[in-house]
Parts: C-alpha cells; structure tokens; sequence
C-alpha cells in the first residue's frame, strides 16, 4: 500500500510539474501575469524556464514506476525546490501582484516539502524491501 500511494504521489507531482512548464511554453504572458510578476516580462525566459518544469515532470513520472530512478531524481528536485524557494524569499516583497510573492514561497515551500518526504518514504521502502517481500529492493525497476 505505501509503495502504491508513493507511486501515486510521485506521479502528481510529476504532472502538476509538466502541466506547470505546459502553461509557461504555451502562454508565458499569462503565467507572468498570475504568478510570475517579478521585474520585467520576458517570454524567453519564461519559456526557458517550462522546459525544466517539463523535463523534472517527464522523469518524475518516469521515477513513479521506476524505482531506482527515485533517489537521484527526488534529490535533484528538493535541491531545486530549495533554492528555488530561497529565490522567492529574496524577492517576495517584489512581485505584481503582492500577494503573489508569499503565496510563491508558500507554494514552492510546500512542493519542496512533498519532494523531501517522497525521497525519505523511497529511502524507507528500499531499506525494507527484502527479498520474497513482495517490495521492490534497493535499485529494482
């Protein structure tokens, strides 16, 4: 059961990354406007940002059913939710509008946090798989 929802929770977290880096490729103006308003627009980089987003999302997914894709993959996103979070705390007071700044912090605290507990319930199930349990071992899949 907690490799199931694991895998169900990496996989959520997989999705919402691509649909987030779907919405910056297709309509970076848009994503500026609601979430993105710090300093001055620029589409390019907007959209240079989606592909992080959709490339995280597509070996998140991967990582869901894959499980030795889950330690480097989950690590490389809580580093990057850290300092990502640590961005929007440098500029959170400098964003249009102002309630997005803090709600971005909160946001990327948050996914960052999941990202983290996802990697400790991998580590958990790995050090616990033995063999004949029916659990995946440590770099199965």
């Amino acid at each position: 059961m907690r490799e199931r929802r694991l895998r169900a929770g990496i996989a959520v977290l997989g999705l919402g990354n691509l649909g987030l880096g779907a919405w910056q490729a297709a309509s970076p103006g848009s994503f500026f406007r609601t979430l993105g308003g710090f300093g001055a627009e620029n589409d390019h980089y907007i959209r240079d940002s989606a592909t992080l987003y959709v490339a995280l999302g597509a070996v998140l997914l991967l990582a869901a059913s894959k499980a030795s894709w889950r330690p480097p993959v989950l690590f490389f996103a809580v580093l990057q939710g850290v300092l990502h979070t640590a961005n929007h705390v440098a500029d959170s007071g400098a964003s249009h509008p102002g309630w997005a700044g803090p709600l971005d912090v909160a946001l990327l605290a948050g996914t960052a946090l999941l990202f983290a507990l996802a990697l400790v319930e991998s580590a958990r199930l790995a050090r616990g798989a033995a063999p004949g349990s029916g659990r995946l071992a440590r770099g199965a899949g």
